[in-house]
């Protein structure tokens, strides 16, 4: 027996390993694809480009990793079912769970060091990876201005419709929104119809040529009633240039790691705090600002006034009530209430755009918290989806296995951006959102394993027919009742 189970795990560890290996090579290559453009163009050293192809090699694991289980399990035992090994197992009263033993020993323990990989491995990737990105970025700033949205360049915000010209040095409708020192936020608009990058690689100075544009400012005043009006300066030209100095972006260190608060950089432990503390914050707040919307309404107010009311020998709501015959005083009374109505809508729906915010961060932070348990489970569920599939179907190799196993994880893949999506704009519990792919695969591992073990089809024809011919029947004998009883 322990021959047995060495050669059926020989097997599936060969198969797994190749097959493994070619969807990372896959992988590897979409990531390249994907990144080309902040790494093309920039004079990165050999070594950079490794460490960044290095960096994203473990967050591909959460793909390549099911994947790689569902198509290994299908082949190994196709394989077994179309050479007949099974048959032979059979006959020796070898069932296929006991043909799956050894197997599944592998499995749990694959899953266990799958768990301790996303909770350790892969945040320290996605630290690395993202540092490094951001410190690429930085390199040359020319050549990360991309088309079509905003792009950080020193102090400003640029964003182009189209670049053109032999070196990409001519810009279209180029808006560009400046920072003040020492100031937050974007107080200067510079619009232009064209511009032109006009630098050499031996200086250090990027020269920005705006043609044919307007300029704006934002006038600072402490005044509120002129704030409200918000000033500003406005002016056109026809040639603006702006010098960028790129001395600092480009001496950038690319083992500088400055970037270390996202949510995929931490551990369940620091998950675990995180989440805590942004609960615990996240519910006081909402605490707080419901006493003080309460207080700011009147409301407590008006209750008081209405219950002294009711007792006419009360001095203050006789003068209350006296301060209201006037038609003015009445007039005054609803517009502050109006207004008071007014201010506090428009504070609800600011607070609720933000409140939504902090729910979502809050629900990036529970979701990567349960993915890092469902990913392991979800070696566990596919497995048990592949072997009996692959026993059943009775074909091993890369042709009906391979479509097979690609429909199966599109199916688990999609599901997963579906509750993952669901759950960041709380359609959906967190947790359901990282589990729902293997509480939707795990009844059809147990049905299909359920099918292997008795020696079933995949469908039965058989009971197919004889359904319909029993449905049909008893539709038969329900007429021939019917008609029976219309009989005098």
């Amino acid at each position: 027996m322990k021959i047995l189970d060495r050669y059926i795990l020989k097997s599936y560890l060969i198969t797994f390993t190749s097959v493994f290996l070619i969807l990372m090579f896959i992988f590897i290559l979409q990531t390249i694809w994907l990144y080309i453009s902040e790494l093309a163009g920039k004079d990165l050293d050999i070594v950079v480009v490794m460490k960044f192809i290095f960096y994203f090699l473990p967050k591909l694991i959460p793909l390549v990793l099911p994947l790689s289980i569902l198509l290994a399990s299908i082949m190994t035992f196709g394989s077994f079912a179309e050479n007949y090994e099974f048959a032979a197992m059979k006959s020796g009263g070898i069932s296929l769970q006991r043909a799956m033993r050894s197997l599944i020993v592998f499995i749990f323990m694959l899953s266990i060091a799958t768990f301790f990989f996303a909770n350790n491995l892969i945040p320290w990737s996605e630290f690395k990876s993202y540092n490094l990105r951001q410190n690429i970025a930085r390199v040359k700033p020319a050549m990360v201005i991309v088309e079509g949205q905003f792009n950080q360049v020193g102090d400003m915000n640029i964003k182009i419709d189209e670049k053109y010209g032999d070196y990409d040095q001519y810009l279209k409708n180029v808006v560009i929104h400046k920072r003040l020192e020492g100031q937050n936020g974007n107080y200067t608009t510079i619009l232009a119809k064209k511009g032109e990058l006009i630098g050499s690689e031996d200086s250090n100075i990027l020269q920005l040529v705006l043609l044919d544009g307007n300029y704006y400012d934002d006038v600072q005043t402490k005044d509120y009633n002129r704030k409200r009006l918000m000033p500003h300066a406005k002016s056109s030209f026809e040639k603006y240039t702006i010098n960028i100095d790129l001395s600092g972006l480009n001496d950038v260190d690319m083992r500088k790691e400055d970037y270390s608060n996202t949510y995929k950089m931490l551990k369940v432990n620091t998950l675990k705090k995180s989440i805590d503390s942004i609960s615990v914050a996240f519910n006081q707040e909402k605490n707080f600002y419901k006493g003080n919307l309460l207080s700011r309404s009147g409301f407590d107010q008006i209750k008081e006034f209405q219950f002294k009311s009711k007792d006419s020998t009360s001095e203050k709501s006789k003068n209350l009530m006296l301060s209201l015959k006037t038609t003015q005083n009445k007039i005054d009374v609803l517009d502050l209430a109006l207004s008071n109505v007014i201010a506090n809508k428009g504070s609800l729906e600011a607070k609720k755009i933000e409140r939504k915010f902090k729910k979502k961060t809050l629900n990036k932070f529970e979701l990567e918290l349960h993915k890092k348990f469902a990913i392991a489970f979800a070696c566990i569920v596919l497995f048990f989806v592949g072997a009996p599939l692959g026993a059943i179907i009775r074909k091993g190799g890369l042709g009906l296995p391979m479509v097979i196993a690609i429909c199966l994880f599109i199916t688990f893949h999609f599901v997963g951006i579906f509750g993952e999506n669901s759950s960041e704009e709380d359609g959906l519990s967190p947790w359901l959102g990282a589990w729902l792919p293997s509480i939707i695969m795990f009844p059809l591992g147990f049905l299909l394993t359920k099918r292997a073990t008795s020696d079933k089809g995949l469908f039965s024809m058989d009971n197919f027919i004889e359904g319909i011919k029993a449905f049909f029947r008893k539709l038969i004998i329900f007429k021939k009742k019917i008609s029976d009883k219309r009989k005098p």
